[in-house]
């Protein structure tokens, strides 16, 4: 059975001690700790558990901000994010209860009922922030990016303060505002931005233009030139992009360059992005990038929706056959980072062990079976020399003598038995096939069909009698893509031969 390709390409994630010291220098995440760790019993909540006004302009300072309107936002932020982590316990009034047990709040001029305050203890979270394990500390600090998360997808009332009752009251009905919509769309911009940075060829470890990220998510693949109306969307999505992005990066998960002001119109909105003709403009227009905190929160987010997002390591703990089907579609540099870490596991003792087991998982004639094979060579080259006797084990073996020789062969070994022929066009077309399903670059796969194909005379007049699954698709491909006319028409008449032969 051929194994799954990947929805997306394997992450390399720091460990996770370091991305536990990443979380707790968090600009948003410190400010948290430093507030749950200021309050006292003096600090009084409101019925949502928010720091009360009167107490902002002290928490301000004492994070060092200023006591000023801003000052009090972030204050009150950092409140919200201590609360939403678990760093900070709140106990909201009980309904009807008046504080200090007053029972007549006309007469004694004490809060009434619904002014009363509630008490603010210290979370257990915040003790595992020294006492917990890595992995303590990243659930905590996932808690805090769902709780982020959440406020980046929240609508800005002050757009809509014309839905603000007398009372506070918020008419959300006339709001317009599907919060599901609104979390799918930018947990879809993160994906996107996650399967830029990991793509080959990809984004990489710079940052990706806000308009191109805006764009991904609004125009058709199919487009070619887009609309006005579409331009106009990816406009209004790189504004609201812009805002949500600002919200994000103090919780750690990406490096954010924003939207330059001086590039909005009167009208307040951005200036068209289709537009931008030159590198220095398209930084204008904001510059994202995902952090290593990022990679891992991301991923954590779309593993808890059912997302396959593998990492390397994920395999180091299975079998042979697992890892083998596992990376069938890695790219080359990830595969060896996961054989390496499947062999590190095993130890120097446990060598011709896991030689032989990689050997055993390598056996078979189903569709994957090629790749696996090309897999196995690739870690018992990483095996080193103590896969020696594992090796010459298989050396009589009709699928594994072909490549047990080539590594032999390669470690300088003198006494290599020469193979068949049958089993040379044998491994000749298992190396094609493996080759055609990890869709290789077409300029070496060419290369190995010529170079195969010229190192035997005759090889189309005896190759089409191979019994292996893949003869005729092999040939046939091999018609395709050879240079040289007279050897892809051999080709072709030999893939019938093959396809006749397996008929009859």
């Amino acid at each position: 059975m051929s194994a799954e390709r990947p929805t997306l390409p394997p992450v390399r994630l720091h460990s996770e001690a370091e991305l536990a010291r990443d979380a707790l220098a968090a600009p948003l995440f410190v400010r948290a700790v430093r507030l749950a760790r200021w309050a006292g019993p003096d600090a009084r909540v409101g019925a949502g558990g928010e720091l009360v006004e009167a107490q902002l302009p002290a928490a301000a300072e004492h994070l060092g901000l200023t006591a000023d309107e801003d000052g009090a936002a972030y204050a009150s932020e950092a409140w919200r994010l201590a609360v939403d982590t678990g760093l900070l316990d709140v106990t909201d009034p009980e309904e009807g209860e008046l504080p200090d047990g007053s029972e007549d709040a006309g007469d004694s001029g004490a809060p009434s009922a619904s002014e009363a305050e509630g008490t603010v203890t210290a979370g257990e979270n915040l003790a595992l922030l020294t006492t917990g394990s890595p992995q303590d500390i990243l659930g905590i600090w996932l808690d805090g990016l769902d709780a982020v998360h959440a406020d980046a997808t929240a609508p800005v009332l002050d757009d809509f303060a014309d839905l603000v009752g007398e009372d506070g009251s918020i008419d959300f009905d006339a709001l317009d505002w599907d919060p599901e919509a609104e979390a799918e769309f930018l947990d879809g911009v993160l994906g996107n931005l996650y399967l830029l940075t990991l793509a080959e060829n990809g984004a990489g470890e710079g940052p990706v233009p806000l308009p191109a990220l805006a764009a991904s998510m609004i125009v058709p693949d199919d487009m070619g030139e887009p609309t006005d109306d579409i331009l106009e969307q990816v406009s209004e999505a790189m504004m609201r992009l812009d805002d949500q992005f600002r919200l994000l990066e103090p919780i750690g998960i990406v490096e954010y360059q924003p939207v330059d002001e001086a590039l909005m119109v009167e009208e307040g909105d951005a200036a068209d992005p289709a537009a931008v003709a030159d590198e220095e403009d398209v930084t204008r227009y904001g510059m994202v990038k995902l952090t290593p905190l990022g990679l891992y929160g991301v991923r954590a987010r779309m593993l808890e929706a059912g997302v396959d997002a593998p990492a390397v390591g994920d395999l180091a703990d299975k079998g042979a056959d697992a890892l083998l089907d596992g990376i069938a579609y890695y790219p080359e540099a990830a595969a060896r980072a996961e054989i390496q870490l499947w062999l590190a596991g095993r130890g120097t003792e446990g060598a011709v062990p896991a030689a032989a087991e990689l050997l055993a998982a390598a056996r078979g004639t189903d569709e994957g079976a090629p790749l696996r094979r090309l897999h196995c060579q690739q870690a018992l080259a990483l095996a080193g020399e103590a896969a020696e006797p594992a090796v010459r084990a298989v050396l009589g073996d009709q699928e594994l003598g072909g490549l047990a020789r080539v590594w032999l062969a390669e470690h300088g070994a003198s006494d290599v038995p020469p193979p068949p022929e049958a089993m040379i066009f044998w491994l000749a077309i298992d190396t094609i096939a493996a080759q055609l399903d990890a869709d290789g670059e077409l300029d070496e796969l060419q290369g190995l069909i010529e170079g195969l194909s010229a190192q035997h005379s005759g090889f189309f007049d005896e190759v089409w009698r191979v019994d292996h699954p893949a003869t005729a698709d092999v040939l046939e491909a091999m018609g395709r893509l050879h240079s040289d006319k007279k050897a892809a028409k051999d080709a072709r008449k030999a893939a019938f031969k093959a396809r006749s032969r397996a008929g009859g």
